[in-house]
């Protein structure tokens, strides 16, 4: 007699397709995951170069008149920096899913200095204007001005760091609640560019 083994690989590729899909899912999910923390990374990183190299936007330190003649400009162009990278062809990142961007003044471990911290919200078109465009990103509170950055030596270090919700985009965010969104952030510190 010759046995019928039809039903059982009818019975197998039932369970193994559901499998094989979550793997698959889950390996898109997680490609994407590495690719938007690498653009956040690459964007904290332009933004603290670009930040320790402005300084307290040229002149003489302090916010005192006369002082410090650009300060007011430092900060755009430090968003416009991380902006350029987070939208740059081929990044996947979404502005509108970072929650908020910092500018501070580090700390020996890297930290946020309490009450030395500049905080940016994502707002469409509404923040100020950097090279004829207005940036996606509006100052929300401002605890360290670039007026009072110093840069002689010993000198001052500056971190940014950028917060974002990385939202799933296959079928498995439904399968899975908690991989629905994901927070992710990055963040980085470079000294202030030192004068002697």
């Amino acid at each position: 007699m010759r046995r019928d083994e039809s039903a059982q690989a009818t019975t197998e590729l039932a369970l193994l397709v559901p499998l094989l899909l979550v793997l698959v899912f889950g390996v898109i999910e997680l490609a994407n995951a590495i690719n938007q923390a690498m653009t956040i990374a690459a964007a904290t990183r332009e933004g603290a170069r670009v930040a320790g190299a402005l300084v307290n936007g040229g002149g003489a330190l302090g916010c005192a008149a006369g002082n410090s003649p650009n300060a007011s400009t430092v900060d755009p162009l430090v968003i416009a920096a991380v902006e350029r990278v987070l939208t740059a062809s081929g990044a996947q990142v979404s502005t509108a899913s970072v929650t908020d961007i910092h500018i501070y003044k580090a700390t020996t471990t890297g930290g946020e200095t309490p009450g030395a911290v500049n905080v940016w919200i994502f707002s469409a078109a509404g923040g100020p204007v950097v090279a004829g465009e207005p940036l996606d990103f509006a100052q929300q509170s401002s605890g360290w001005p670039a007026c009072s950055r110093n840069n002689v030596t010993p000198a001052d270090s500056v971190g940014i760091t950028v917060r974002y919700v990385y939202r799933a985009y296959t079928p498995l965010r439904l399968v899975a609640a908690g991989l629905a969104t994901i927070n992710l952030s990055d963040t980085a510190v470079m000294p202030l560019n030192a004068t002697r």
